[in-house]
């Protein structure tokens, strides 16, 4: 099974591609290459930084927004997105000057604002999940107050048009979203390579999930 991270200059690839490895990838490869993600089993979309920057960065590869449509969108292939990875998921994102995004979950990425005036922004630390719907990637994983601990750092969320397609969101003030997934397609607003045993089994979950 070829499973591909994929590099357009954007995210911690080193960190993420150890905790994919410990999760079980095999095959795992690091690539820009469009020919390389069209043609890969699973994919992942790292992220960090600013939407407008990662979404530049992105277009800037000749080629790769294409690949990731053809392999995601037409052949269905598995995809998880990491912090950023996942926001440009939606259709579009709102910091600094705005940018549209790959428009694969309808919504917008939006600033964090939480109702205690006291909690800082950006959201950064650790947080338990409050679950919003069954889903595969969860199995295993200890979910609510008493549950597991994610890591965040972030100042945007993604906000779906469709609320369903929210499968687990932190209280920070107020809901944040935390996973989403549509079909194929699934990613997290916190970083499963920083969250030790819960990233890990998300990530295991993922490269055994059959869509």
């Amino acid at each position: 099974m070829s499973v591909v991270l994929v590099d357009y200059g954007a995210g911690n690839l080193r960190s993420a591609a150890k905790a994919f490895e410990v999760a079980g990838a095999r095959d795992l490869v690091v690539s820009s290459d469009p020919e390389t993600v069209a043609a890969a089993d699973r994919l992942i979309l790292p992220g960090d930084g600013a939407f407008p920057d990662c979404r530049r960065g992105l277009a800037a590869v000749d080629g790769l927004t294409e690949a990731l449509e053809e392999a995601v969108r037409q052949r269905g292939v598995p995809f998880f997105g990491i912090c950023i990875g996942m926001q440009l998921l939606a259709t579009r994102g709102d910091e600094h000057e705005g940018a549209d995004g790959l428009d694969w979950i309808p919504g917008e990425v939006v600033r964090v604002q939480p109702s205690d005036a006291a909690l800082k922004v950006p959201h950064m630390g650790w947080n338990t999940l409050e679950q919003d719907k069954t889903h595969p990637l969860l199995k295993d994983v200890p979910l609510g107050p008493s549950g597991l601990h994610a890591f965040f750092l972030h100042a945007f969320h993604f906000v779906p048009a469709d609320r369903g397609d929210v499968l687990a969101h932190a209280e920070y003030g107020g809901a944040v979203t935390a996973m989403v997934a549509r079909d194929n397609i699934a990613g997290t607003q916190f970083h499963p390579e920083k969250s030790q045993t819960l990233g890990l089994t998300i990530l295991s979950n993922f490269l055994r999930w059959k869509p």
